[in-house]
């Protein structure tokens, strides 16, 4: 009779097994359908994703039901690297994710995002020009700033009210402190007094809805910012999937074992002995 972990891990990776098919499925049409820069992004790493997945599965599956004990050294070996590369990511994450605040600018319901406050390794990601060129691109499909046409009508004092993302506030808008005199929520123009700083971000903002502020260091502040919220929304859910991954590499263990004696009872039982 097969051994209970045995049968518990052939189902665990047999549930995971046909997760890997919608992921791979969304893979493919991030490769086949979609046209756009975010898509392209993320084809690659989805679908190495779910074929990643679908392998090991094959491999717990096989290696528990079947008592391959090698295919289940392989699986284990491959969930031990992948606990130790989580719990690494997770404390890197944290590390890099624990500075930035958003700063309050009086008389407006939203915050402003500066990208030194933030850490250096993710300025120096941010910095790069082919990561920016992807991410820039990526806020232009997803119209983060697509919203602010219907609010056109607004005057100075109700759009300064309005609670704005922070992608929406440092990318969509010139930052407060330019002095740049507002028309509507998709115009603004500098003063007859000029700017009130020459900081780069101010020479970059366009009224251009291709430019805007895409390429100001508030619209990396503010991506870097939601980067972070998502980031401690996405942790419990981290913490929980290190739980399971160690209890299904426990149960892994016991199915190995149980495997070993198997091979071990069964010998013994044909064993006839020398003959007499």
């Amino acid at each position: 009779m097969v051994k209970f972990s045995n049968s518990l891990l052939g189902l665990l990776n047999f549930v995971t097994f046909l997760v890997s098919f919608p992921i791979i499925g969304a893979g493919l049409w991030f490769k086949l359908i979609s046209s756009t820069e975010c898509g392209k992004f993320l084809q690659l790493p989805v679908l190495s994703f779910g074929i990643f997945l679908m392998v090991v599965s094959l491999f717990g599956m096989v290696g528990s039901c079947c008592r391959v004990s090698f295919l289940l050294w392989i699986y284990l070996f491959v969930m031990f690297v992948l606990i130790l590369g989580m719990l690494g990511f997770t404390v890197f994450a944290f590390m890099v994710t624990n500075k930035g605040v958003g700063q309050v600018i009086a008389g407006t319901g939203y915050k402003e995002y500066k990208l030194g406050d933030y850490s250096s390794w993710l300025q120096k990601k941010v910095g790069e020009d082919d990561v920016w060129k992807d991410i820039q691109s990526c806020l232009k499909d997803v119209k983060v700033c697509g919203g602010f046409h219907t609010e056109i009508g607004l005057k100075a004092d109700e759009f300064y009210k309005r609670h704005l993302s922070p992608l929406q506030s440092g990318c969509c808008k010139p930052p407060t402190y330019c002095g740049y005199v507002y028309k509507n929520a998709t115009y603004w123009t500098i003063p007859e007094s000029g700017l009130k700083s020459t900081d780069v971000d101010c020479k970059m903002w366009n009224n251009d809805e291709q430019r805007l502020c895409y390429g100001c260091n508030s619209c990396k502040a503010g991506v870097l910012e939601t980067v972070k919220d998502k980031w401690k929304q996405f942790a419990v859910f981290n913490i929980a999937l290190l739980v399971f991954l160690n209890i299904v590499y426990c149960v892994g263990c016991c199915a190995l074992r149980n495997n070993k004696h198997h091979r071990k009872y069964s010998s013994s039982y044909y064993y006839r002995g020398p003959y007499r």
